[in-house]
């Protein structure tokens, strides 16, 4: 009977009252293993503790154990890269990551290129010039969407807006980012010419059908 509360409580999405578990009189037997759930909307990681008082007496209370937030372990990866500190950013991206700055031809794939990328990045920079993060979505466990800036000693820096979306997952019990996208501000604003341009691509497709396949 005991065994069958167990499990009903274990795979409920309550969790088990404290109250209902039974005082031990013998000493106990602690043991820890982790167990990947999967629901039909998210995948999150619990511990199981299994307390045997005796070998008829059996219980397991599920823990959630403590699993950084998508937003901050995004935080945290700017502060590593503020801190030219490579070394604490690798554990935060996933080994098969794929990562699109828009102002490059073609998407960095897994983290061996990203760390490179980066590398070169703050090898060209200044520590004085620092990511300032102006909004971070909070809500998802998953994705995480950020609004920031550059900043030169505490001054703005010219043309140095963005925004970036990250998609996480959790891997081997910790929050990893396995994709990035950033958009910069351009430095070049054609304003409502970019409009004109749109409209002139637009009429050569209506016209010529089979320019789709140049796309």
């Amino acid at each position: 009977m005991l065994m069958s509360t167990t499990a009903s409580s274990f795979f409920s999405s309550k969790p088990l009252p404290l109250h209902s578990i039974p005082p031990l009189s013998r000493p106990q037997q602690l043991s820890t293993q982790y167990a990947n759930i999967f629901t039909s909307n998210s995948k999150a990681w619990v511990t199981k503790t299994t307390i045997k008082a005796s070998s008829s007496e059996i219980q397991t209370v599920s823990v959630a154990p403590s699993v950084e937030s998508a937003s901050d372990v995004v935080r945290s990866f700017y502060g590593g890269i503020n801190g030219h500190d490579l070394g604490s950013v690798e554990e935060l991206i996933a080994e098969n990551c794929v990562y699109e700055d828009l102002i490059f031809p073609r998407p960095f794939v897994g983290r061996k290129a990203i760390l490179e990328f980066f590398n070169k990045f703050i090898d060209t920079i200044s520590k004085d010039l620092q990511f300032v993060i102006d909004d971070i979505s909070n809500e998802d466990s998953f994705a995480v969407g950020v609004t920031w800036h550059l900043e030169w000693k505490g001054k703005t820096f010219p043309f140095s807006k963005g925004c970036s979306f990250y998609r996480l997952d959790v891997v081997n019990g910790k929050r990893q980012i396995i994709y990035g996208r950033d958009s910069v501000e351009p430095a070049v604003k054609p304003g409502e010419a970019a409009l004109v341009a749109i409209r002139g691509v637009t009429w050569l497709l209506q016209r010529f059908p089979q320019l789709e396949d140049q796309l």
